[in-house]
């Protein structure tokens, strides 16, 4: 480290409001956490130029499949109530998901941290969030950038971005290809608003004048855990982390049991999202009354008056993870998946059709 406790005579960077050896501490405090989510592959440390990573063994024709992702508005969310320490999974969550629809197993993450003015201790407790997301999911931490951005952000904003590379094997890729009418459709529940649509909560629960600190008192079961939001506040409601459905997932996939699809419900709702894995000539034709929709999500609806179209076309509705399976299947791999720890949620089959998804009451 460069000693600057005798600076020379004239304008420094940190007086622009860039300070570097904040930086560097930064750093130091966030290397117990990358190192914990060390995994097989991984080749050399953090601090490098560049992160190294060495392909698995064992795979004949290895296919790399990637995603990026933000957070979004709920990143405001976060802000507003000084708490850091979770959006950190969701910025993992929004691009292992993701990657996990083509049966892929997620290798690595890298993420980028910009900032109006870096405290270290405020960057440790967001980098230790994504930590924890890459723990959850399996994968890899190998680097990732932060930017001091004075003029662009202001000293209380950050943003978040980050990228996650995975593989799998070229013939055992799912993109929707294998599906056959009959096939059953398996939702997964979510855990609340996961990381979409928080530009639309925040304008109900401004124009309501709701703050975030108001208590939710929540009094109905939700699809995540089938107990009660109990005396949460809306803020603590709103910043629960996305569900990461990897391991899971890839558990049924390593028996090889017949996972014809699969899609991660993001923005776009169920509709949105399933859609873009039902091949031409089929629909997923699925039963509103197959699941209950969580009361966080009846809450902001009532305080808005939105729309019922609104809501399914904006958010997940409680189903943040689909897969569509052969039918004979089916039953088994529910069960599979409720050892696991998820809700499966038996939302339909596949049928003829030229509309992708059809849910019966909405769309």
């Amino acid at each position: 480290m460069i000693d600057r406790s005798k600076p020379d005579e004239g304008l420094t960077y940190a007086q622009a409001g860039v300070d570097i050896d904040a930086g560097e501490r930064a750093v130091d405090l966030i290397k117990g956490a990358v190192e914990s989510t060390r995994i097989p592959g991984v080749l050399g440390s953090v601090g490098g130029f560049g992160a190294l990573f060495e392909l698995p063994l064992g795979l004949e024709n290895p296919v790399l499949v990637s995603a990026t992702d933000g957070v979004g508005t709920k990143i405001l969310v976060a802000q507003e109530l000084g708490r850091l320490d979770t959006v950190g999974i969701d910025l993992v969550a929004m691009s292992v998901n993701d990657v996990l629809t083509l049966g892929a197993r997620p290798l690595f993450f890298l993420d980028y941290v910009a900032v109006g003015r870096l405290v270290p201790e405020e960057m440790a407790a967001l980098v230790a969030g994504v930590a924890e997301g890459c723990r959850r999911s399996g994968c890899a931490l190998v680097g990732g950038e932060m930017a001091e951005m004075p003029g662009l952000y202001s000293a209380q904003e950050f943003d978040l971005a980050g990228f996650c590379v995975g593989v799998a094997e070229k013939s055992a890729i799912i993109d929707g290809s294998r599906v056959e009418v009959g096939d059953q459709v398996i939702g997964l529940a979510s855990d609340g608003f996961h990381s979409n649509g928080y530009s639309l909560v925040r304008r109900v629960l401004a124009e309501a004048g709701v703050g975030l600190g108001n208590e939710f008192g929540g009094s109905g079961d939700t699809v995540a855990d089938g107990g009660e939001l109990g005396r949460a506040t809306f803020g603590e409601m709103l910043l629960r982390p996305t569900r990461i459905y990897v391991k899971p997932v890839l558990e049924l996939l390593e028996l090889g049991l017949p996972v014809r699809a699969m899609a991660h419900i993001t923005g776009g709702g169920i509709g949105g999202n399933l859609g873009r894995v039902i091949p031409e000539g089929m629909k997923a034709r699925l039963h509103f009354e197959s699941w209950k929709v969580p009361r966080e999500f009846r809450v902001i609806q009532e305080l808005g008056g939105v729309a019922e179209m609104e809501m399914f076309s904006t958010f997940n509705m409680g189903v943040g993870f689909v897969l569509v399976v052969a039918q004979e299947a089916a039953e088994h791999v529910a069960k599979l998946l409720e050892q696991a720890g998820e809700r499966p949620l038996a939302l339909g089959r596949i049928a003829r059709g030229e509309r992708p998804v059809e849910l019966e009451g909405v769309f």
